[in-house]
């Protein structure tokens, strides 16, 4: 992803934010017959504040993707869409596209069978624990030898990342007038309303507000 000076998140609170709110990420890796790219369920590690990631891929997608051995690079998509130029007034304009993006790199560090085994009981609580009666993994009719079963065709792996890029167009390079209504615009009801874009935007917005205030 090509890096924007205007555009770019740097702040590791803001991009553990987005990567908690976003975990169904992109794992880009390659093998001697190009590069693949898998989808998995992706979690900041909870032993660490930094932007260190725990998941798992199943057998045998570790070597379509290199696990553990090269570079792998894990993509997490926030809130996007597309911005009509109509909502830019009456100025000459074209179409675009908003959005919120995270990439994280580096050689994954493989998990020994126990440490994979409490990551997928961390993956697996944290989903189930929004439910009223959530199911976790040891919980009948789930025994220890399906469990184990499972796991056996899992490889854990615990990435912190060495190269980050992040990135958040959010209509930064327009006039607040113009940003306002491209947030009003997407509160609407319109084809292109976006509840979740349209909040991204004002949280941006605010923060360089509250920025250009306390510099004033």
């Amino acid at each position: 992803m090509r890096q924007n000076p205007s555009f770019a998140m740097t702040d590791v609170a803001e991009l553990r934010r987005i990567i908690a709110a976003n975990p169904w990420a992109m794992l880009v890796g390659r093998d001697e017959n190009g590069m693949t790219a898998s989808h998995y369920a992706v979690l900041l590690d909870p032993d660490r504040e930094d932007l260190t990631i725990v998941a798992h891929v199943g057998r045998p997608d570790e070597r379509i993707l290199g696990l553990g051995t090269q570079e792998l690079m894990v993509i997490f998509q926030g809130p996007h869409g597309y911005i009509s130029p109509g909502w830019y007034g009456g100025v000459a304009a074209v179409p675009t596209w908003n959005y919120v993006a995270v990439h994280l790199s580096g050689v994954p560090e493989l998990l020994d069978t126990e440490e994979n085994l409490r990551v997928l009981e961390h993956l697996v609580d944290h989903f189930e624990g929004r439910l009223t009666d959530p199911r976790g993994m040891w919980v009948p009719p789930n025994d220890d030898a399906f469990v184990r079963r499972m796991e056996a065709g899992t490889i854990g792996f615990r990435l912190t990342p060495t190269r980050v890029t992040a990135k958040r167009k959010l209509s930064q390079n327009k006039p607040d007038d113009v940003i306002e209504n491209v947030i009003l615009e997407l509160r609407g009801d319109g084809v292109y309303a976006n509840a979740a874009l349209a909040a991204e935007m004002q949280r941006a917005h605010d923060a360089r507000l509250s920025a250009r205030a306390a510099v004033e």
